[in-house]
């Protein structure tokens, strides 16, 4: 079943729910013990003291032979109780307990985006008349405004025109269908063999060097990732190679006292490549889990960049020779477009295996993701989800997905 389709009956398939096996089961196990209540109690009704004592002699000679018969010798079988058949019902486990949940994150994460996009469509589609080329330029200039790409507007563009009859759309909410089905199956295909997760040394230290603009919250992204293995019982490094801006050694410090995880840092201006050194000596000596290396990010300098970034990979590589393990961009969502120029420019500068994309709930730029998959082909490890500490998730594609069609394709 593709990713259209699991949305689509998600979110759109109008079925009535069917009752849950364990409610059926009890049913069928309990059909309606009154009746065999009521039929009994008259058998063992003693007799009235004015009878006969042959009567009474009758009556005990009764009383002898029910005793002897099990089924009469109780009253009455017991009611199963609502509170009982609800014991009887298997908890959730604790897995789809934590996806549920992951959806809720998700959805709670792009709900502006979900109501920007879902806008941006709904505009479109409420001078919609016919599927003619007017409708085909002002459907590519609404995605593009969707920050999903010029590519990716002009690919989407092409494959609606390429189907005629618009797959007998005649209603505005199927030419929205055919328009999500079409953004959904793109980014399908273009991330196929996409690889989001975050690779770790399988033995030694493990070291993740961050990469990306001042401001787009890279830092506090190291702070938060920080905690997250702190709390998984990992034992984590952090590295202050940020040493061109000012009070970037300060603020990584400060996160290192609110997470408890150590700073490897030297003095302003000091040689980037330098601290990265010590640290990644000291992780290995000290035997630690997660080396998170910050780097600086000055990119109106792209050739001092590009020689700083390369003697740090160098100085780690030749300590670690499988390390950086990752070399993580970090981007902010709410610039839409100058992100992706942002991804373009570093991955000129250095290798970048993933991509993380901060500050996704304050946005309603986020169809920034299907750009960054369908032009740059660079996998999504990370997002920002909100501003607690928890809130930096790995990236689900398939609740991102979720998370920014869902009112689009939702029951009508």
């Amino acid at each position: 079943m593709g990713l259209f389709d699991k949305l689509k009956r998600a979110f759109g398939g109008g079925q009535a729910e069917a009752k849950p096996e364990s409610e059926e089961k009890v049913v069928a196990e309990n059909p309606a013990p009154q009746a065999e209540v009521e039929s009994t109690p008259a058998a063992v009704e003693p007799a009235p003291e004015e009878k006969t004592k042959a009567d009474q002699a009758e009556v005990n000679q009764e009383s002898v032979e029910t005793e002897s018969e099990p089924e009469v010798e109780v009253a009455a079988p017991i009611p199963v109780q609502p509170a009982e058949v609800e014991e009887k019902v298997a908890p959730k486990p604790a897995q789809e307990v934590a996806a549920n949940e992951e959806t809720k994150r998700y959805e709670r994460g792009l709900a502006k985006s979900r109501k920007g996009f879902g806008a941006k469509i709904n505009a479109l589609l409420a001078n919609f008349r016919s599927v003619d080329e007017d409708f085909f330029e002002e459907l590519e200039e609404t995605l593009i405004e969707a920050d999903v790409g010029f590519e990716t507007a002009m690919k989407i563009s092409d494959q609606l025109r390429d189907e005629v009859k618009f797959q007998n759309a005649k209603k505005k909410a199927d030419v929205s269908d055919v328009i999500v089905e079409k953004l959904v199956d793109l980014y399908e295909a273009e991330g196929e063999n996409e690889d989001n997760q975050l690779h770790f040394a399988t033995q030694g230290p493990t070291v993740f060097l961050f990469v990306g603009v001042n401001g787009v919250g890279k830092t506090t992204t190291i702070g938060k990732l920080a905690h997250r293995y702190q709390a998984a019982g990992k034992k984590v490094l952090m590295a202050a190679a940020d040493t061109f801006r000012a009070g970037a050694i300060e603020q990584l410090v400060e996160w290192g006292k609110r997470v408890d995880v150590e700073v490897v840092r030297k003095p302003e201006k000091s040689d980037p490549a330098a601290v990265v050194f010590e640290a990644v000596k000291k992780a290995k000596e000290e035997d630690y889990d997660l080396l998170l290396v910050d780097t600086a990010g000055r990119l109106q300098n792209k050739v001092n960049l590009m020689n700083e970034l390369e003697k740090i990979q160098r100085v780690i590589t030749r300590e670690l020779p499988d390390a950086p393990h990752e070399v993580l961009l970090a981007l902010d969502a709410t610039t839409g477009q100058n992100a992706l120029t942002q991804a373009k420019q570093f991955g000129e500068v250095t290798k970048v295996s993933g991509i993380v994309l901060t500050k996704l709930d304050g946005t309603a730029r986020g169809g920034i993701v299907l750009a960054i998959r369908n032009e740059l082909h660079l996998p999504v490890k990370l997002v920002g989800l909100g501003e607690q500490m928890d809130d930096l998730r790995d990236f689900n594609p398939e609740e991102f997905v979720y998370g920014l069609f869902k009112d689009l394709i939702a029951q009508r």
